[in-house]
């Protein structure tokens, strides 16, 4: 069985919003250690909404959870960083950190130009599963 999705305008732009903010927070990421990832959270949350009911809205559920666990990796490598005996586990925290959160940037990228929800999200009522 074939089925072949089609967007309206709205859920186009808000499909491109969405290529542009995995952009920017791989960007974040590669530039920054993802120091400058708040700017597209900060869109996430505003667009979020506008995607209400559709398989776009699992999208910016997916990119804020990174957000804010990648965050929570990083803070609990410099707490470990406190500790001399901690250091060398601190780099393999941030470094599996970065690598977990660039994984995470990668699947959802390929997955929304495949039209797919991200995993572990509910599924809209109408999207066709």
């Amino acid at each position: 069985m074939n089925q072949q999705l089609r967007f309206d305008e709205s859920a186009e732009t808000q499909k491109t919003w969405l290529w542009w903010l995995y952009l920017m927070h791989g960007a974040s990421l590669v530039f920054s250690l993802g120091a400058l990832s708040f700017i597209p959270l900060v869109l996430n949350y505003i667009k979020r909404d506008e995607t209400d009911g559709t398989f776009l809205r699992t999208h910016h559920s997916w990119q804020i959870r990174s957000f804010w666990w990648y965050i929570a990796w990083i803070v609990a490598g410099g707490v470990l960083f406190l500790t001399i005996i901690g250091i060398p586990l601190a780099w393999l925290v941030w470094l599996g950190a970065w690598i977990w959160k660039a994984y995470r940037l990668i699947k959802g990228f390929l997955d929304l130009g495949n039209n797919r929800p991200m995993p572990g999200y509910p599924m809209p009522a109408q999207y066709p599963q």
